[in-house]
Parts: C-alpha cells; sequence; structure tokens
C-alpha cells in the first residue's frame, strides 16, 4: 500500500518517525549529475526526504558508499534469457535492476494473450516492476507462420490493464512507410501512449515517414551516423549492449552534454549464462565507465532518462516522493552493486538475492511443440544452378549480409560446403503442424560435423537448424519435439547435449545456475564440433528474423528483407 501522503510529509518534516533511514550516502543526484552526501529517509516504501534525518525504526549506515536509483531495462525480452520469469527477477534484481520494460512478443507469438496473462500473474509476487508495451507484431511480419496473432481488437483489450503503457517495438517498417492498413490501427490506437520504434537502417524520408506515426524510440542503431540521424528526427536512441548485439562502442560518442537526455541503455537479449556472470544493466554502465563515460552520466541513462521517457513517475531518482528502489554501490568506477533496495526492503546482497520464490499456481504455456510428421529426404535443398543465395553471419551483430556463392551439388541437392563453411539452414514449423521447411545456406557458423537445433527462433519461434548434413538435423529437431521445446546438439546420429525448454519452448523451469551449467555445456560441445559464434545459439535464434536485413530464412523460405518478400 503506499504511504498515507499526510504520514508521508510529517516524516519528511521530521515530526514523524520513519521506517528507515539509509545514512552516511554518497547520494547520486541524476537531476544534476552531481553526488551529494547524507541522509535518505523512507517511509512506506517511499522516500520522504534527503538531509540530516535521524528519527527512524532502523539505521543502514553505508560509511561512504554510493548510493544510486534502482536500474531501470528500457527494452528486454525477458525470455531471451530462457529463465522463467522468477528466475529472471532472481538473475536482475541481485544486478540491481528493479524496473523492466518489455512487450513479451516472444512468448505471445508462441501462446497469444495466455502468454501475456501468464507473466503478469507472475510478476506479482516478486520484488520487480513489470511495465508491458503491447505487442505490436504478433507475428512479426506475413513472411512466417507464428502460433498466435494479436489484432487490434487484442491490442484494444490490453490497452486496459494494469502497468500497460505503450505499444511495443514496431517490427514492421515497410508495414508503417508503405502505410499496411493494420498496421497503421495498430498505431491510431496507441496514438497517446509511448510507441518503441524497430527501424533498423531506416533514412532520409523513409524514416521521417516511420517517426511520422509517432515512433520516437529505436534500438537498431548499429552506426553512429544512423543512431545520429535518427535521434536529429526526434526519436530516443535506446543504446543496445546484448549477448550477440553489441552496439554500446560505436554508439557512444552519441552521448555528448547537448545528446545525453535523449539517450537511454538497454539489452534488448540477454543470455542467462551473461546475466549471471555479467550482469543485466549494470553491465551495461560498467562498461560504458570503462570506455570514458562518467559515472553519473551512465546512471542517467539508466535510471532517469528512461524513467521520464516511459512516463514512469516517481521512478529512476533518489528524491523525496520518488519509490525507494535503490541500490549502494562500493565505487563508481568498477559499478559493483552491493546492496538492492525494493520499496525500502533489502532485496539483495553482494550479488545474492535475499527473496524466496513461492510455488505457484499459474498456468505455464506447455505443449507448444506441433510438428507434422517428415522424412530425412524432405530436407533436401534442391539445386537451380552452381551458385545460390547464402546468409552471411555479421560477427557481433544481428544483421546479416546477402551474398551468392557457389556452392557443392550432389546428385542434383546442395549439401553443406565444410571446407568453405557453407552450412545447411532449416526452419520447420512447430505450431500448427503446417508442414512447412524453409531450407537456406549460411556462411559463417564454422561446424565441421554435426549440427545445432533449437526451438528458439525470433521471432515466431519455428524451430531452427544449421548443421552440415540432414540426418543429424533431422535427428535434433525430433529430440525437440520429444522435450516439447529446447536446444539440442547432435552428432553422427547421436544427440550429444539438450536443454529443455517446456514454457513456450522458450524458458526452462528449471533454476537459474542449473540452465547456466546445461547452457555452458551445450556451447562447449558446439564448440569441438568447430562453432566459431561466441554466443552460437543466440546467434542461431536470429537468423529467422524477417525485420532485419539482409537476408533471413523462415519457414516459408528465404526473405529478402530490403526487398521485404520471398526469394528463390
Amino acid at each position: 500500500m503506499p504511504a498515507n501522503l499526510s504520514d508521508l510529509i510529517s516524516v519528511a518534516k521530521g515530526e514523524m518517525s520513519a521506517d528507515l533511514i539509509i545514512s552516511n550516502a554518497k547520494i547520486v543526484n541524476v537531476f544534476s549529475g552531481e553526488i551529494e552526501y547524507g541522509n535518505v529517509v523512507i517511509y512506506k516504501g517511499e522516500i520522504a526526504g534527503i538531509g540530516d534525518y535521524t528519527q527512524a525504526k532502523n539505521v543502514i549506515d553505508l560509511k561512504g558508499k554510493y548510493l544510486a536509483p534502482g536500474l531501470i531495462n528500457g527494452h528486454t525480452h525477458i525470455e531471451s534469457s530462457m529463465l522463467d520469469i522468477e528466475q529472471y527477477a532472481r538473475a536482475v534484481v541481485a544486478r540491481g535492476t528493479l524496473s523492466v520494460i518489455t512487450d513479451l512478443h516472444e512468448l505471445t507469438n508462441v501462446s497469444g494473450l495466455d502468454a501475456i496473462r501468464y507473466v503478469l500473474g507472475e510478476i506479482r509476487r516478486l520484488p520487480l516492476d513489470l511495465f508491458l508495451m503491447a505487442p505490436s507484431c504478433v507475428p512479426a511480419t506475413h513472411l512466417e507462420t507464428s502460433g498466435a496473432r494479436i489484432t487490434s481488437s487484442e491490442l484494444r483489450r490490453i490497452m486496459r490493464w494494469k502497468n500497460v503503457i505503450g505499444l511495443g517495438e514496431m517490427m514492421n517498417f515497410p508495414g508503417v512507410i508503405y502505410r499496411d492498413n493494420s498496421v497503421l490501427d495498430k498505431i491510431d490506437l496507441y496514438r497517446d501512449k509511448i510507441i518503441d520504434g524497430h527501424a533498423p537502417g531506416l533514412s532520409t524520408r523513409d524514416l521521417n515517414a516511420y517517426v511520422s506515426a509517432g515512433i520516437y524510440s529505436d534500438h537498431e542503431s548499429v552506426t553512429l551516423a544512423e543512431a545520429s540521424e535518427k535521434l536529429k528526427r526526434g526519436m530516443h536512441i535506446m543504446i543496445r549492449e546484448g549477448s550477440s548485439e553489441k552496439n554500446l562502442e560505436e554508439l557512444l560518442p552519441l552521448v555528448t552534454d547537448k545528446t545525453y537526455k535523449r539517450c537511454m541503455f538497454v539489452v534488448d537479449d540477454r543470455s542467462c549464462f551473461d546475466l549471471l556472470n555479467d550482469g543485466d544493466i549494470d553491465a551495461v554502465v560498467r562498461k560504458a565507465i570503462r570506455l570514458g563515460l562518467e559515472p553519473a552520466r551512465a546512471i542517467q541513462l539508466a535510471t532517469i532518462n528512461t524513467a521520464e521517457y516511459f512516463g514512469l513517475k516517481r521512478l529512476g531518482a533518489i528524491a523525496p516522493g520518488y519509490m525507494a528502489n535503490l541500490i549502494v554501490v562500493d565505487e563508481l568506477s568498477n559499478f559493483n552493486v552491493d546492496m538492492v533496495f525494493y520499496k525500502g526492503k533489502p532485496v539483495a546482497r553482494e550479488g545474492k538475492p535475499l527473496f524466496d520464490i513461492k510455488p505457484s499456481n499459474v498456468k505455464r504455456p506447455v505443449n507448444t511443440v506441433n510438428i507434422k510428421s517428415f522424412r530425412v529426404a524432405d530436407l533436401k535443398l534442391k539445386a537451380k544452378g552452381e551458385t545460390s543465395l547464402v546468409i552471411q553471419v555479421v560477427p557481433g551483430q544481428i544483421v546479416t549480409k546477402k551474398e551468392t556463392q557457389k556452392v557443392k551439388i550432389e546428385n542434383d541437392v546442395i549439401v553443406s560446403d565444410i571446407l568453405k563453411d557453407i552450412l545447411k539452414l532449416v526452419v520447420v514449423e512447430r505450431h500448427n503442424a503446417s508442414g512447412n521447411i524453409g531450407r537456406g545456406l549460411i556462411k559463417g557458423f564454422g561446424l565441421k560435423k554435426g549440427a545445432i537445433i533449437s526451438s528458439v527462433g525470433h521471432d515466431s519461434h519455428n524451430i531452427i537448424a544449421v548443421g552440415t548434413n540432414d540426418s543429424d538435423i533431422y535427428t535434433g529437431i525430433r529430440e525437440i519435439e520429444r522435450l516439447q521445446g529446447g536446444i539440442v546438439v547432435v552428432a553422427d546420429g547421436r544427440v550429444l547435449g539438450s536443454l529443455q525448454l517446456s514454457i513456450g519452448g522458450l524458458m526452462s523451469v528449471e533454476p537459474m545456475e542449473t540452465v547456466v551449467a546445461k547452457l555452458q555445456h551445450l556451447k562447449e560441445i558446439a564448440s569441438q564440433l568447430g562453432a566459431t559464434p561466441p554466443e552460437p545459439f543466440a546467434t542461431l535464434s536470429f537468423m529467422a528474423l524477417p525485420v532485419i536485413p539482409e537476408l533471413r530464412l523462415t519457414d516459408l523460405g528465404l526473405v529478402d528483407v530490403t526487398q521485404f518478400e520471398l526469394v528463390e
């Protein structure tokens, strides 16, 4: 319950005892960019004041440590952690993230509104604020098959739900700039709210057209020039540093005294391994400081800037009337979070959560893998000449390059060419048992034998596989079906390792530490088979995303994203 206003004012005036005083703190003031020294007085989860307060039931003496606002992740996909929501909370709260903004479109693409209800039901019992951006693109495009469809009618219903603050990333940028009526209807519904963008590579008149629809943020800039143009056209720039999408170093020069209020830090997609071993938004702040950004400014980009863009009143700062979501840091230079307070109560210490997770009765979205029976022979890719289109992986990015390569052909069928690192890529529809199978080629994975198979394939999350031969790919797909979702590594017809992801085929029911250990084991196996991407499973998952240039593969076939059409 919020504090009684009269009582809160009485505490602020020093006339009434507080619940907690955090004393002798170096307070990071995100409004002025200064460091203040003083005490912070807290009543019923809210900050009553800053100053020389002494009257409280409890006192925590920081002895000169830094006190900063709780971190806010302005754009993330919880599902990419592969953790169930309570395990995700354990991971990020311990690192100082106390508010997340997400559209849940990964799980929603699989299970529709039931997926959203599931997460919102679970989050109520956790010390983490979740603000929902209604998923705008379920499915993301007409170029793939998803498990659900969110229409304008559903979006109108979602708008009335608690903590829904806007419309999630509008990935269908061609639908905006070419005025698709169904896309424009969704935007019209949310014209008076925040609408997040997703505009990779858009510039000049196309960018003007996209922004004119009232879309005022973007997290897809990969060059400084791209981000600068978008900022000048009125967009807030989400500087992204995820597990496979790393844009911080390139975009950090955009942050100046003139522009910093239009910038914020996000992770977009961050693996459970990175959450456990490196952190969440705290890791982005830490790296930004290491790259030369002044610490107080880095904290502004992870707190108040995000709160003000999304209209999150009373979050993102240490000031009277703000929620007591706070973190304690020994030194700003290394930004290691020591203590975490959620609404004035300690919830983590030294990277370990202090809250218990109780069993839940909320129904999980499970049993979501539904494949039409097929044979190994159905995976064949027939040759139509000596050359073929090939998806070229770009290291450290989720964009790809479209290339034409001379391919290896046996009996009129294209096969993997291990010497040239041209491997088979397959996407199998797994929601409606339609029998759709997309077949293509990819360069940049490095596998020398075997295959990697996953039910995580952004954004529709059909089964995606890369391999050196059809037999191992087939074996892995069948294992995914048996597990009802997961990641599998296969070689010589044997399953060498697996991680079950039974919640929507995206998230595990196991503890974070177990998931991380299994994922790390799979990475080691994949590396032994020759896989070269540092995050092979995350990289593979994005190869089916038909809204990021240049070339992708979905269950319907190869997609030329620059033309936004299926190609031979």
